[in-house]
């Protein structure tokens, strides 16, 4: 059974260590943990995961986060996957700090990167496990906080919520979205 896992950030060195960037930062991670290592291909770079008969496939898209639809869309076709077996990684900042939320299906919270995934697959009902990075921002200053990079005091607590989003992945391939949901939501 195949799944597609997709990180959401922006390319560039410049983002790497971002808020925005948490989907690419969690994907390096599983990959890491489990030999893989991404290689560029179309719309973004690839790399393979197996994991108790499951595969896998993580793609980091080179279409920067704006246009991120287009490059779930087509590896959605090309692998034959339907968006139930869809997981899209992503920063939100209506959740305090490390909280994670598995969800089915949602609107887009006004986030360009899962909005051009919805219009690019036609609709909210794909799974999205969301990633708070808090909102100690002034008003209009979105934007500036989820570019600006990690503090100082959330480095250390990131490195193990990213482990959380590992164990995720791994339990939605393996017994569900809705028995990880009860498993990992609210802890």
């Amino acid at each position: 059974m195949k799944f597609l896992i997709v990180g959401l950030g922006n390319i560039g060195e410049e983002y790497s260590n971002t808020r925005h960037n948490i989907g690419f930062r969690v994907l390096d991670a599983f990959a890491e943990v489990s030999g893989a290592i991404f290689k560029p291909d179309r719309l973004g770079d690839k790399c393979e995961i197996k994991f108790k008969g499951r595969t896998f496939i993580c793609i980091k898209p080179s279409t920067f986060m704006n246009l991120s639809g287009k490059a779930v869309q087509y590896w959605l076709q090309k692998e034959k996957i339907t968006p139930e077996r869809l997981l899209i990684i992503t920063d939100d900042i209506a959740l305090p700090f490390g909280t994670l939320r598995l969800k089915p299906k949602g609107s887009d919270g006004g986030h360009n990167g899962l909005k051009s995934i919805q219009e690019s697959i036609g609709g909210s009902r794909y799974p999205r496990l969301r990633f708070g990075v808090g909102s100690d921002f002034n008003q209009g200053q979105q934007v500036k906080y989820v570019l600006s990079n990690w503090n100082l005091d959330e480095i250390v607590p990131l490195q193990s919520r990213v482990k959380v989003c590992i164990e995720i992945i791994n339990s939605f391939g393996t017994i569900g979205m809705d028995r990880t949901m009860n498993q990992f939501n609210n802890k």
